[in-house]
């Protein structure tokens, strides 16, 4: 058991930690040619004529030569050579940026995979490298690329979106800001050849950029940035007033569609309340590992694992009685909101088959713990 005095010393060396730690920022848009590496890079020529050391550790310019016009005069730390698959590809050097200790690097394209056998998997693991460095990080990613955003993204578009980085990114950015544009705006830049090539402008077109898209994934965009300033606002503007910490568990079974979409909406309103969350999987006896087929155990893992990795805690139980183990949780965890998949059959019939069920409800009815069932 941790003692009162080792938790103190624990929270000392974790405000040490952040205190050394380099400062964030991170730009957000709605798509691709906003100008958000445009930016950036405005940014950093006011950096510089201020007397800053910054640094370009990976920039892409897409050979927009608006953009291109404001590297003059900046340093660009040499990307290093890979070969994968027989070719030759280049990316960013983590190393040598550690090394030359800049005072501000610029890293564009924050969801980028890197290549294989490179020191991490994603450039935003190497983010946090820097960071954890001292080393201060202005860097930049599209609304599609944020993971509890995935499949709302992709309904939208129509597009399969591989590259995302984990929402604790964004929280851990010290400031988020958005590059904002019009749907007329965006669509006038691509037809003006600003954003891409010429020939992929009519496809372009009749895809991705599609006003009422661009519409939706702006206000995805704006949302977000709104959601990520009232974040830093209570965190650092004192409350006289202390708040009831909201606590959200999500309820998931082997169904890997229905867990995904637990997971995901659990992981977002966590996230909007800036509060903490679980994933509850009751194990009934027809759920035993010899009574489940491979394809589901191996579903199930992999949702556990996107819970995790969104910053939810994964809570598995042994129980024949779901309900029951479910409220018995939510007192357990001093949860606020108990968020479940909808039922595939008619509500009233749930409630009418199962008497635990229908008094999970009354024992909720009189307590202030919410029940949220997501489509």
């Amino acid at each position: 058991m941790i003692t009162e005095k080792e938790q103190s010393v624990e929270h000392f060396l974790e405000l040490i930690k952040k205190s050394r730690r380099g400062k964030f920022k991170i730009y957000i848009g709605m798509s691709a040619g906003v100008g958000k590496t445009y930016r950036m890079l405005l940014e950093a020529q006011a950096l510089m004529r201020n007397g800053i050391d910054v640094k370009i550790g990976y920039i892409e310019t897409h050979k927009r030569k608006e953009t291109e016009a404001h590297l003059g005069g900046l340093t660009i730390i040499p990307r290093r050579k890979l070969f994968y698959k027989g070719k030759e590809l280049d990316e960013m050097d983590l190393n040598a940026i550690l090394n030359l200790r800049p005072e501000v690097v610029i890293v564009d394209e924050l969801a980028h995979t890197n290549i294989e056998g490179s020191q991490n998997e994603k450039r935003w693991q190497d983010v946090l490298a820097i960071l954890n460095a001292g080393i201060n990080v202005i860097s930049a990613v599209n609304i599609q690329h944020i993971e509890s955003l995935n499949e709302e993204v992709e309904e939208i578009t129509g597009a399969t979106i591989n590259e995302r980085i984990p929402d604790k990114v964004l929280q851990l950015a010290d400031e988020v800001v958005n590059i904002d544009l019009t749907a007329d705006e965006l669509i006038d830049r691509l037809k003006e050849g600003k954003i891409y090539d010429e020939k992929k402008i009519p496809l372009a077109l009749n895809n991705f950029f599609q006003t009422e898209r661009i519409l939706q994934l702006r206000e995805l965009a704006l949302r977000e940035v709104a959601h990520q300033v009232e974040r830093k606002i209570d965190i650092e503007v004192p409350k006289n007033i202390k708040l009831r910490p909201e606590i959200f568990i999500g309820c998931i079974s082997t169904n890997e569609a229905s867990a995904k979409v637990i997971i995901r909406k659990t992981a977002r309103l966590a996230s909007y309340y800036r509060s903490k969350w679980y994933i509850l999987y009751v194990q009934t006896a027809n759920e035993s590992s010899d009574k489940i087929n491979l394809a589901s155990q191996r579903h199930l893992i992999n949702n556990m694992k996107l819970a995790s990795q969104l910053g939810g805690e994964v809570i598995k139980i042994k129980s024949s009685n779901i309900a029951k183990t479910i409220w018995e949780t939510a007192e357990k965890y001093n949860a606020t909101t108990i968020c479940i998949g909808k039922p595939h059959f008619k509500f009233y019939q749930l409630v009418m088959r199962t008497a635990v069920f229908t008094q999970l409800l009354n024992k909720m009815s009189k307590t202030n713990i919410d029940l949220v069932i997501l489509s």
